[in-house]
């Protein structure tokens, strides 16, 4: 994957009570688009099948808690321009190239406006980086809340154990997704609640469980058959529907276990296997945080939504990128980042 020193999503607002979102410069994830002569609304995105302007990267936004909000990735390019949009007050940049007024700067973002948004300037003054685009939505606020990301279950072979006993190395542990919604209220009444924003903010922990393939326990080979168990990356135990059709179709398809394991790991670091995860400072988008999210097009055209399709273009950036699957993985375990 490129290296890019952004993270965000489409509409993706600040997030004021994370430290490491207080330079947030976000761009966003093509997940729609503004209707021709008119505005659209569909929580806010629009239909996926028209991508957002291409920029020259082919990267990633590692969302796990421990890799850096600015980690070293490839540039967006020279002639990319970043132009500030407030957000009912809250500031994000939209990046992009060829800026020629303000309806292309929200184009670019895919900010899309509801009949009584009001927006300064209007859609077709001319823009520059130092324009400075207002958005403003009545009665709408924006909250934040967590939700939980289920740990998986990974055995690793030991020789330091009898064969078929089982031990638990590792206790599991629920990771975090922390979202960020425009909620629009009637009283106490939620009208409407859109995701603007969603990431990892702390990564899942996979309960490892050791299984024994020697025929004793001695401690003398304890400490080298620990040591290789932690090095294996082991098999993991679907959760959930999206897994256990990854896990059927890498097997079917000639991948193996190990393949498996290394896609689960990184897709729960990247986006806690959440289909429309934006990172609130890049806009990287999806199951596998492509950004922009538009270039999964190549898998299909319902990239926006399709779990099977970003899973498949991960597989193939894996595979061009990295060599495989397993390779991305170690490129992962180093750099907290792919």
């Amino acid at each position: 994957m490129a290296n890019h020193s952004k993270h965000g999503r489409p509409f993706t607002l600040s997030l004021p009570n994370r430290s490491q979102c207080v330079k947030i410069v976000a761009t966003v994830a093509a997940v729609g688009l503004l209707a021709t002569g008119g505005i659209v609304s569909h929580n806010f995105y629009a239909s996926s099948t028209q991508a957002e302007p291409t920029a020259r990267v082919t990267a990633y936004s590692a969302t796990d808690a421990e890799a850096s909000r600015g980690n070293a990735r490839e540039a967006l390019g020279g002639d990319t321009s970043y132009v500030t949009v407030k957000i009912n007050g809250k500031s994000r940049v939209v990046p992009g190239t060829n800026f020629t007024n303000v309806k292309s700067v929200l184009e670019a973002g895919n900010i899309t406006l509801e009949p009584e948004d009001t927006v300064s300037p209007s859609l077709t003054t001319k823009v520059d980086e130092k324009t400075v685009i207002t958005v403003n939505r009545a009665g709408a606020s924006v909250e934040v809340a967590d939700s939980s990301i289920a740990f998986n279950v990974v055995k690793k072979e030991t020789s330091s154990l009898p064969k078929g006993q089982e031990k638990v190395e590792t206790e599991g542990e629920e990771g975090v997704m922390e979202s960020t919604n425009l909620v629009t209220r009637s009283g106490d009444t939620v009208v409407s609640s859109n995701m603007i924003s969603s990431y990892v903010k702390k990564a899942p922990v996979d309960k490892v469980v050791l299984v024994g393939t020697g025929s004793t326990s001695t401690s003398s080979s304890s400490s080298s058959s620990s040591s290789s168990s932690i090095a294996s990356v082991g098999t993991t135990v679907p959760a959930g529907d999206m897994q256990q059709w990854a896990h059927d179709y890498l097997i079917s398809n000639g991948y193996t276990e190990a393949d498996f394991t290394a896609t689960v790991y990184i897709i729960s670091h990247e986006s806690g296997w959440n289909v429309s995860a934006t990172n609130p400072s890049s806009g990287a988008y999806g199951l596998p945080q492509a950004l922009p999210g538009s270039k999964m097009v190549s898998a299909g055209s319902d990239w926006a939504t399709n779990y099977q399709t970003q899973l498949k273009w991960f597989w193939g950036y894996c595979a061009s990128r990295y060599g495989s699957i397993q390779g991305a993985y170690s490129y992962w375990l180093a750099h907290k980042c792919y």
